[in-house]
């Protein structure tokens, strides 16, 4: 029998053609980093960006600004079902990461309603829109160790009770509850990474470690006179931002989808942090240190330090960046950026 060289072939499947993923929040700290990430293992990327956020790609400007754009940008907000729906609808990726919410501790006091609307809320948005459009597609939500709170155990692993002291925390809870149901309820594959703090130069200094390594690289070169912080004594896991995006990737590709503790396993205080971020640039930080209670939350959290047994059983995750190499990279950042700031102010002045 001939054969009919016009017969339509079959669709390419997945293993042959490229994959395509969807990073909602892609341009901060997270959604930047996964961006490469993905990238580099060959994916067709595309990202979600909100009309508050077009003016600040500063951390996907190398993406989006060569003669070839590496990423596609689609125009939309978590508050927005319609625009979410759309997006999924139109780019059918393999793979959504949510790295978009109010993820502020502190902010989320002043703004409770906005936080649990956008970090919870949202996500059962997105996990019944994917529920309609096509419940194959894979879903990474990333939660935080701020929903164990005053802990009930230490380490904490991922069968420890929440116990959240923050709207954001409470938030966050409710949204790896909604993963689960979605999940189990129906079979959907829905991914947690449960993260502990990771930081990196793509921080904004609202938050306590960028503020400090900034503080230290313009101080040391004179641009700033002192660093004003609250409580000091607060214990933290400092990770590093671009590791756990890889992290995310390796949790997605497990076959059967799960919960995933993700940190160092090791804490150090807000404290050490400065110490360390000063004695970088040969600085003692306590003849520039004031105590500003702004700067104190309103409520405390246990010791947050977790086990990484089973991320490290399912997909080898061994974090390579600690406390100390971590610090070393922010502050050798921010000096460059200092130094680039003293530049440009001689350069105006003379």
């Amino acid at each position: 029998m001939e054969t009919n060289q016009n017969m339509a072939q079959p669709e390419q499947n997945i293993e042959q053609r490229k994959k395509k993923a969807l990073i909602l929040g892609v341009t901060g700290q997270d959604g930047s980093y996964l961006a490469e990430v993905l990238l580099e293992k060959g994916y067709e990327v595309h990202g979600f960006i909100r009309k508050s956020a077009t003016g600040n790609t500063v951390n996907i400007n190398h993406l989006i600004k060569d003669k070839e754009e590496k990423i596609t940008l689609h125009k939309g907000d978590l508050a927005d079902a319609t625009s979410v729906y759309r997006v999924i609808n139109e780019v059918r990726p393999d793979e959504i990461y949510n790295e978009a919410d109010q993820d502020h501790v502190t902010w989320s006091f002043a703004s409770v309603d906005y936080t649990c609307d956008i970090t919870a809320g949202a996500v059962a948005r997105i996990l019944e829109i994917i529920k309609q459009i096509d419940p194959k597609i894979k879903y990474f939500q990333p939660v935080s160790s701020n929903m164990f709170g005053q802990a009930v155990e230490i380490p904490q692993n991922e069968e420890t009770a929440f116990k959240p002291q923050s709207p954001y925390a409470a938030a966050k809870a409710f949204a790896y509850t909604l993963c689960r149901f979605y999940r189990e309820v129906f079979g959907m594959h829905v991914c947690t990474g449960i993260f502990y703090n990771h930081e990196s130069p793509r921080r904004t200094d609202d938050y306590v470690t960028r503020k400090i390594t900034k503080a230290a690289a313009r101080i040391k070169l004179g641009l700033q006179d002192k660093i004003h912080l609250g409580n000091l004594d607060t214990k933290i896991d400092f990770g590093y931002a671009k590791e756990y995006m890889e992290a995310a990737w390796k949790l997605m590709q497990v076959e059967k989808p799960d919960d995933y503790i993700i940190c160092t396993g090791e804490v150090h205080s807000v404290r050490e942090f400065l110490e360390e971020a000063f004695s970088c640039v040969g600085l003692n930080c306590d003849d520039y240190l004031e105590f500003d209670q702004r700067f104190a939350r309103p409520s405390k959290t246990s010791t947050l330090l977790g086990d990484i047994s089973k991320a490290k059983n399912a997909f080898d995750f061994d974090p390579q960046i600690k406390f100390k190499e971590l610090v070393q990279l922010m502050v050798e950042h921010d000096l460059k950026d200092a130094q680039e700031e003293l530049k440009m102010r001689n350069a105006s002045n003379s």
